[in-house]
């Protein structure tokens, strides 16, 4: 069943995704090389708590930390370690946040330092741009199939590779809630969700440089990896639809 938002329970997930927002920008000036993945994560907590509102990622059973943060070739939930960032890695923050009853969730990928890639710059731009042309269609009497066509034909077009087997998700009072989310059409268009009023979805392009084949990490329950070995990003942001418009929370 899909828990559609009344304009007060958005207007929570707007505040909560403002703040969401501040622990972001405030992060950023840690993702360089030099610092472990951990530091991060404590410092994550530490600013999700200052901003009024609690971890959403270690509400999930088994989940001890605030956020999942993969490199390279790891694709989510890796859980934040010792491991020292490197100029030039590839790096996932994948954080959410618990405010007022409501969660929101947000990921982005980027490269640690200064080390220029050409190939990696173009790969990352279009799973940025991926997510904002899908965010364009997520709005009211379209389909959620629309979103899925856009993430598809963006990363596909351009060699890569989506991850079918990760999806986004319906977001509100639980962080994982109906509908998914997926970024390929699964079935076509009309027949998949008609997008009302009220819809609070986490969009996320989930893709990879080689291939679409996922495997966990040899030795960890949490961490999924490319089968190939190959680069990996993740692009998401909290939207809410309305009547009138689309709001990003994130």
């Amino acid at each position: 069943m899909i828990n559609y938002k009344s304009e007060g329970e958005i207007e929570i997930m707007r505040q909560g995704g403002a703040k969401l927002k501040k622990v972001i920008s405030a992060l950023d000036a840690l993702l360089k090389p030099g610092v472990t993945t951990l530091e991060i994560d404590t410092y994550a907590l530490t600013l999700i708590k200052n901003e009024g509102g609690e971890s959403s990622f270690n509400k999930v059973s088994g989940y001890d930390f605030s956020t999942c943060l993969p490199v390279n070739e790891q694709i989510v939930h890796t859980r934040p370690s010792n491991r020292v960032l490197k100029d030039g890695d590839v790096f996932t923050l994948d954080i959410g946040m618990y405010y007022k009853g409501y969660h929101t969730d947000f990921a982005k990928t980027v490269v640690i330092g200064n080390k220029k890639d050409d190939k990696v710059k173009k790969f990352l731009e279009v799973g940025k741009l991926a997510l904002e042309k899908s965010i364009s269609q997520a709005k009211y009497g379209n389909r959620l199939g629309d979103i899925s066509k856009v993430i598809e034909t963006e990363i596909y077009k351009n060699g890569y590779f989506i991850i079918k087997e990760l999806t986004g998700h319906g977001i509100g009072k639980d962080l994982h809630e109906e509908p998914y989310v997926f970024g390929y059409l699964e079935k076509p268009v009309e027949k998949t969700l008609l997008i009302k009023s009220g819809l609070t979805i986490a969009i996320e392009v989930i893709y990879a440089m080689g291939t679409e084949k996922m495997k966990h990490e040899p030795g960890d329950d949490w961490s999924i990896i490319t089968d190939d070995s190959s680069l990996s990003g993740c692009f998401e942001h909290t939207i809410a639809v309305t009547n009138s418009n689309t709001l990003i929370l994130t």
